[in-house]
């Protein structure tokens, strides 16, 4: 492989690592695979919240009603191109489809996936969880409980588990869709291209800024043109929720979008169900 098309890779796919061609490591952080694997998850969070309540497609989520803040923002934008409330809803999770095949095609990398590399996954993001949680627990538990707290699902008649386990998909999908795949890569080429800052200070200050803006959020919400008070601001909280941006952007940098979100998943999963 030459040099060239490598670059093309780490840069298109938004990674800024490679390993060896045709390994574990290599395949699993292809844009296809985050695609593949991620893509069970995109239903079931849409079915589950239509299930929990169906008068969603006919309306806007807001937070008063539940909806993940980063979904809602992907809606908002195709509100904004001409989509009505339901098309808005069920075209979001497209979206997410969309970009990550823009990245495998423009990555020229192979589109063959390997259904036994699933399993390893999800115990690689299980694993990878499992130190963030530590880290919250050491630094601040009622932190590391209310760690997603803002974005809620409407519960409806639906189980309390199936209500937490539908928003870590939805929250870990869409929050790292939009502060790590969209934001960093947006922030990398303002400070390179723009600016003419080199690599490493772009990559050094994308995170960071990403990562305040990921834990803001929680705190701070901007939605349908309105500045909207969230969760209650602490420091400790916002402390943890930013060095997790900053946790999840090296993962993000490591290993792709495919990782990265099934980590922030399966730990909000493991976090709102055992820890709060």
């Amino acid at each position: 492989m030459s040099q060239n098309v490598q670059d093309n890779y780490k840069y298109s796919a938004s990674q800024l690592s490679t390993f060896s061609p045709g390994t574990y490591l290599e395949r699993t952080a292809r844009p296809v695979y985050a695609m593949a694997y991620l893509f069970g998850f995109l239903i079931f969070y849409e079915i589950s919240v239509i299930l929990a309540n169906p008068d969603l497609l006919n309306k806007s989520l807001n937070v008063v009603n539940g909806g993940v803040v980063a979904f809602v923002w992907v809606q908002n934008l195709l509100h904004f191109f001409g989509f009505n409330d339901r098309l808005a809803w069920l075209v979001t999770p497209v979206v997410v489809i969309i970009i990550l095949t823009a990245l495998q095609i423009a990555s020229r990398r192979r589109w063959k996936v390997l259904l036994k590399d699933f399993l390893p996954m999800t115990a690689e993001c299980i694993l990878l969880a499992i130190p963030l949680i530590v880290f919250g627990l050491i630094l601040n538990r009622s932190a590391s409980g209310q760690y997603v707290s803002c974005s809620s699902t409407v519960s409806g008649g639906m189980h309390p588990l199936l209500i937490d386990i539908t928003t870590a998909i939805g929250a870990g999908i869409y929050e790292e869709l939009i502060f790590r795949l969209v934001l960093i890569c947006l922030l990398m080429v303002f400070f390179e291209t723009v600016l003419g800052l080199n690599h490493k200070n772009s990559i050094v200050i994308s995170i960071i800024i990403s990562a305040v803006l990921f834990s803001l959020h929680h705190h701070v919400v901007f939605l349908n043109g309105q500045i909207i008070r969230a969760e209650v601001f602490t420091l400790p909280r916002f402390i943890f929720r930013m060095l997790a941006g900053i946790y999840f952007a090296v993962i993000f940098a490591a290993r792709g979008f495919g990782i990265t979100a099934g980590t922030h998943v399966f730990y909000d999963i493991i976090v709102m169900t055992i820890l709060r």
